[in-house]
């Protein structure tokens, strides 16, 4: 059975018309029907830090559930990185990653059984400095590598890296493989590889793409990419 996994920067809900529309972060969630969704911009960057889709909201019109790391009361996820599953996957494992950091970053993975399978999950938000991301980008291979048990793993986010094959991706490279996703950045005229998917070779990429409804084009200023995975 095929699982269908999605990134997406929110952009703490605020669309390209400037107004935040938690709302409509979840007709797009919808539209793309996936099974695991990393977020990334999840949280309010100031104040207490809030889920910036409200759980209630979640709960009540969606067919996910978050992935519960109850770092902040009322946040989502660790430094805007969140997981939504759907409600009858079930959680094996979770922990915020850790990471070197010039600018508040950070990572989050989970092991998910869902229909008979497990994956573990990577989501993250690399920096906008070269060289952090790519001191991230070996923390996050470590982070994986060191894991107790192995599982078939996917990563997915928004790397921050312009360049084609260069800086971090040269790093992820080395381990794992790129699902060939579109330009997802900016939402309204994406030229960016920003937001990428990534497996290690034990599972197989059928599909993949950048969703471009009208819809996404307004809710955030990146657009969700997504995969179909299985293991091989």
């Amino acid at each position: 059975m095929a699982i269908k996994v999605v990134s997406y920067n929110i952009r703490k809900a605020i669309g390209t018309d400037r107004l935040r529309k938690p709302e409509r972060i979840l007709s797009v969630l919808a539209e793309l029907d996936a099974d695991i969704i990393c977020l990334q911009e999840a949280d309010r960057r100031t104040g207490t830090r809030q889920s910036a889709i409200p759980f209630d909201l979640i709960a009540q019109h969606s067919a996910y559930r978050p992935v519960p790391y109850e770092i902040r009361p009322g946040g989502m996820g660790w430094h805007g990185n969140a997981i939504l599953i759907r409600r009858d996957a079930e959680i094996l494992d979770h922990r915020p990653l850790h990471l070197p950091v010039l600018e508040p970053r950070g990572a989050v993975m989970a092991d998910i059984a869902i229909r008979g399978q497990a994956v573990r999950v990577v989501g993250m938000h690399l920096d906008l400095s070269g060289l952090w991301r790519r001191r991230q980008a070996r923390a996050v291979i470590g982070h994986v590598e060191a894991c107790d048990g192995h599982l078939p793993a996917v990563l997915m986010g928004d790397l921050n890296e312009w360049s084609l094959a260069g800086g971090c991706l040269k790093d992820f490279m080395g381990h794992f493989t790129f699902a060939p996703t579109a330009p997802s950045f900016h939402a309204r005229r994406p030229i960016a590889r920003l937001d990428r998917i990534m497996t290690t070779p034990d599972l197989a990429v059928l599909d993949a793409g950048t969703h471009h409804s009208p819809l996404a084009m307004r809710a955030s200023d990146h657009l969700p990419i997504w995969a179909t995975i299985r293991p091989r």
